[in-house]
């Protein structure tokens, strides 16, 4: 069904490798992060005013988004599966197809005056399609990404997962603000908010095509063995599968606080500005996407344990007093995300290849998908819901201890991996 190479063999083309990975997961990514930047033109039109309350579309709106991300762990399984009973590259395209379909059929989602409930339910099939392609994304694309790698640079390798999702984010924010300023309110409202997916199912296109030009990584000794079965993996690996949340659950919440939901967070507890801390948020994501090839490099030398333990007792001692250090000044909010950037690559930078070092090659991307999508799922997307709760409770101060005993119980995690950085990969 794929292309396959020995396991004594190379990519030829390392640099083909890495755009084929990077380029279609941030793909990916810009069409996931797209509806969240769009949601409330999304909610205006696909879903049905409440003549009490007009925060019902936008509800509505996100309930469907939380959908998406429950869906990943399912996507993660069985895209991990084909990645692993048919090879890398065939789950690759799989997951980019997903994507440029869920992604075209959001732009032509039509609208409830137009359609009824159809226009939710259109909705929903697509959101449920696009958490199935990025939960199969990560499982497939941190596989092949780390098999690609030659000796000594599976961490560099690795760290390109989160450069490319951070473009996608970027793109997806880039593309959106230009046209809230190029369009009129009733222009946006009519047909603009459908153009970012539509772009997205283009660009899809583009990765796929720079897919079918990669090598696959799946050994010939792989190929010829017998098919995993859908649960092999959690049947024979329930040790790596608890190992996979504990050192992604630390990671998962901190990231998405600092990358997603800081700014919110300084909205609602210190009154800043909003448009200065999407701004700040910008500009943080740009440098947090550069650290990612320091970090896998660093990691490549000294090792992952280092940087995972840097990550970890970073969080857990720092966390309460970075995010009680918000003033309301760009700078204070510039500062914190910044600090919080450089502590967390030591994370996003090499969770990859620590991720593919746990697994045998036979059950590696099915074995990393389902795991790290659930746990994803339960911390990471659920962060920005905790830090309001915790506001509307009357307790905000709750949540940085909330983050900083997470990232110490990951911690504790990371200090009993074996350091798998300069050992051989199971291929």
């Amino acid at each position: 069904m794929t292309d396959t190479v020995t396991v004594s063999d190379r990519p030829a083309q390392p640099v083909r490798q890495l755009l084929a990975a990077s380029v279609g997961n941030a793909v990916e990514w810009y069409d996931w992060y797209a509806y969240t930047f769009l949601a409330t033109y999304i909610a205006a039109q696909v879903f049905p005013a409440d003549a009490d309350d007009s925060l019902v579309p936008l509800l509505s709106t996100f309930a469907v988004f939380a959908v998406g991300f429950f869906m990943r762990p399912v996507g993660g399984l069985l895209m991990g599966a084909v990645a692993d009973r048919h090879g890398r590259r065939a789950a690759l395209t799989v997951t980019i197809l997903l994507m440029g379909g869920s992604s075209l059929l959001v732009g032509l989602t039509p609208s409830y005056a137009s359609a009824g409930l159809l226009a939710p339910v259109v909705l929903v099939v697509a959101r449920l399609l696009q958490g199935l392609s990025v939960g199969g994304e990560f499982a497939a694309s941190t596989t092949f990404l780390v098999e690609s790698a030659g000796p000594g640079r599976r961490g560099l390798f690795s760290s390109f997962q989160y450069v490319s999702t951070t473009i996608g984010q970027l793109a997806a924010s880039g593309v959106a603000a230009l046209l809230v300023s190029s369009l009129s309110a009733g222009q946006m409202e009519g047909w603009g908010w459908r153009v970012p997916f539509v772009l997205g199912a283009v660009l899809s296109l583009v990765g796929f095509w720079i897919r079918q030009g990669a090598h696959e990584t799946r050994s010939e000794e792989q190929r010829r063995a017998p098919k995993p079965r859908l649960f092999d993996a959690l049947r024979h690996h329930p040790r790596q599968s608890l190992l996979i949340c504990g050192i992604t659950a630390g990671g998962t919440l901190a990231y998405y606080t600092w990358t997603s939901y800081l700014p919110t967070y300084a909205e609602l507890n210190v009154g800043m500005d909003k448009a200065d801390a999407l701004l700040v948020g910008t500009v943080s994501l740009a440098v947090f996407a550069l650290l990612q090839p320091v970090g896998g490099v660093l990691s490549d030398r000294y090792g992952r344990k280092p940087l995972l333990l840097f990550f970890g007792l970073g969080f857990a001692l720092l966390s309460v007093a970075l995010l009680r250090s918000l003033t309301g000044s760009v700078l204070s909010l510039l500062l914190v995300q910044l600090a919080g950037m450089v502590l967390l690559t030591g994370f996003t930078s090499i969770s990859a290849a620590v991720n593919a070092e746990v697994f045998p090659a036979r059950v590696r991307a099915a074995g990393i998908g389902f795991p790290y999508s659930l746990t994803v799922a339960l911390f990471g997307g659920t962060a920005p819901y905790m830090g309001t709760l915790f506001k509307d409770l009357g307790h905000p101060g709750l949540f940085p201890w909330y983050v900083s005993v997470l990232c110490l119980i990951s911690s504790v995690v990371y200090l009993r991996l074996p350091e798998t950085a300069h050992q051989e990969l199971d291929r």
